[in-house]
């Protein structure tokens, strides 16, 4: 088997061996694979991890909560979408098969919110397409002006990431994110997110455009908000790892919206866009 000894990334990250063991035995963190002698066996993304824990560290996190913000955004990494890590996650959602149409207003109502009232929003969204982005995009350079940051992922032919402006993350060929929609808005005092997935249709079946279908999740849950904000920077760092660390870094020092959700809101909002779309 190849890896690291555990010597090797305490030399390389600057945590002593015995810090690492402790970590290992009280949080479950790393993982290190084992030989047949029972030697620790570590991986490059242990020694990664583990840089990240000590950059949480130095803003002031305690170990548990920064070992749960990495332990988080790697869950992300190994599942690339936005609506798996959230349908998989502690914090389940309720999903509901929605139209195109529906979709369209619901992050329309959202988008206009964040302009109404949001202060220094943290806003993801995942449009599959360039040209569905580009009919909404003069809403999102308006929310970029008092935005955190704005990330935006679809098919874009580059990475584009100007000041002030939104950053345009371009999808990977295969992508499962490129199958997806997404409006996050993580910012204080307002919270909420919609992801979808689209349903493939029966080889030969066609339907209009707006009557097109997905699987989709709607929560104003801060929690669950922020945990799709984590995998969205999660996300960024394919493109940008520079970039990407920055977002895990703003929202690592942000508060929550609310400290406690309001549950029946959320249930209260599905069940009237159920009907809706109905």
């Amino acid at each position: 088997m190849k890896g690291l000894a555990i010597k090797d990334v305490a030399e390389r990250t600057g945590i002593a061996a015995g810090t690492i063991r402790m970590w290992e035995q009280r949080y479950g963190f790393p993982e290190p694979e084992r030989t047949s002698a029972g030697y620790r066996l570590y991986s490059e993304g242990d020694v990664e991890a583990l840089r990240r824990v000590l950059a949480f560290r130095e803003r002031g996190l305690s170990v548990p909560a920064a070992v749960d913000r990495v332990r988080g955004a790697d869950m992300a990494t190994d599942r690339p979408s936005l609506y798996g890590a959230l349908s998989g996650g502690d914090l389940p959602v309720t999903g509901q098969v929605l139209t195109k149409r529906t979709l369209l207003a619901i992050s329309r109502a959202i988008e206009e919110e964040t302009l109404s009232r949001a202060a220094a929003p943290v806003i993801i969204s995942a449009f599959q397409r360039e040209r569905n982005y580009r009919a909404v995009e003069h809403r999102y350079r308006a929310m970029a002006r008092t935005a955190e940051a704005v990330v935006v992922f679809a098919d874009f032919d580059r990475l584009d990431a100007p000041a002030g402006a939104p950053a345009e993350v371009p999808l990977e060929v295969g992508d499962a994110l490129g199958n997806e929609w997404a409006v996050v808005i993580d910012a204080p005092g307002y919270a909420a997110c919609l992801v979808a997935w689209e349903r493939p249709l029966p080889a030969g079946d066609r339907v209009a455009d707006r009557e097109r279908s997905f699987e989709a999740m709607w929560t104003l849950d801060p929690r669950v908000v922020r945990r799709a904000a984590q995998v969205g920077a999660s996300l960024l760092r394919r493109s940008d790892d520079a970039l990407g660390a920055r977002l895990e870094a703003l929202l690592a020092d942000r508060p929550l919206a609310m400290e406690q959700p309001a549950p029946a809101l959320t249930s209260v909002t599905n069940r009237i866009v159920g009907y809706l779309d109905a």
